[in-house]
């Protein structure tokens, strides 16, 4: 058994429990959560309690995970760039087109099954599927990714998530022309109620949640933007959905963008990088920062988008 203990601030005054953890331990479902807090497996104030509890700022949430089942994901001799490395973390820079953890159509040829051949030694907080995965990026989505070796760089780095504290920056082309060169998108996002596989900008905050994405315009060209984009949360799809949701479409998303793009034979999904990773060294304290150069069919375009004028 794994214990996990995690303290509300002021943000998450009156959140339910199990949204709360939900929005930590982020590849656990709800629903999973919700079995733990009833089987009496997560304490607040050291008090057993219902998935519904309101928190305060300063209650401590001790959750007791059960230990992770043997693992039985193929560890796959796949090349992958390891851009930092120690005894608690990975910093990797995820090529796109690379899913991140096996699920079902996808249980090979993951980042998760060239980690365990790469390294046996993974955080087991979010399952035998995901070891080492505190957060994610899409698989069409290529940059930076941190992966934790540990439960308890794990446990340090999911706070610091929570407490938006993590640098993540991206660069994207996005369709359109902006009015303003710089803007903030602060719309809760949920799941389309009507495809379970998308998700959308919800108004009943009831089935969402908050979503804070920051962005610039780096440089306007005739029919797109090249932008950077930076994170306050991390939702599922959030910047796409985000930049679709005020008409400026990530180029080459094929969910939520439109059914015709310029540049379909380059894309290959969408043009959107996780540029900018920086966080705070669990064990050191050491504050990290690390940049991934965009790839080549990402900077194929833009220089086809600069002669162009």
């Amino acid at each position: 058994m794994t214990s996990c203990l995690f303290v509300a601030n002021e943000e998450q005054e009156e959140e339910r429990l199990d949204r709360f953890l939900s929005s930590l331990l982020t590849e656990r479902s709800r629903t999973g959560l919700q079995r733990l807090i009833k089987d009496g497996h997560v304490s607040v104030n050291g008090e057993k309690v219902k998935p519904s509890c309101g928190l305060h700022a300063g209650d401590e949430i001790r959750v007791e995970l059960p230990d992770p089942e043997q693992l039985s994901i193929e560890a796959q001799d796949i090349p992958i760039n390891i851009v930092y490395e120690d005894e608690d973390l990975l910093v990797v820079n995820k090529p796109q087109g690379m899913v991140v953890h096996p699920a079902p159509g996808h249980y090979s040829g993951t980042l998760v099954n060239a980690l365990l051949y790469h390294c046996r030694d993974l955080s087991g907080i979010n399952g035998v599927l995901r070891p080492g995965i505190v957060h994610r990026i899409d698989r069409d989505t290529s940059g930076l990714l941190l992966v934790c070796k540990n439960d308890a760089a794990h446990r340090h780095i999911a706070q610091q998530l929570m407490e938006h504290s993590i640098e993540r920056v991206y660069q994207a082309l996005a369709l359109g022309r902006f009015r303003e060169s710089e803007g903030t998108v602060d719309a809760p996002i949920g799941r389309d109620p009507s495809e379970r596989k998308k998700m959308c900008v919800h108004k009943d905050t009831l089935h969402a949640k908050t979503a804070v994405t920051h962005y610039r315009v780096l440089k306007q060209y005739r029919e797109m933007a090249h932008i950077a984009c930076r994170l306050e949360t991390g939702r599922t799809h959030q910047i796409r959905v985000h930049m679709s949701y005020i008409g400026h479409a990530i180029l080459g998303d094929p969910v939520y963008g439109p059914s015709k793009m310029p540049f379909s034979s380059q894309t290959k999904g969408q043009a959107l990088h996780a540029g900018v990773l920086g966080f705070v060294h669990p064990r050191s304290g050491e504050k990290m920062h690390f940049e991934a150069p965009l790839p080549d069919n990402f900077a194929a375009i833009l220089t086809q988008l600069e002669k162009e004028g």
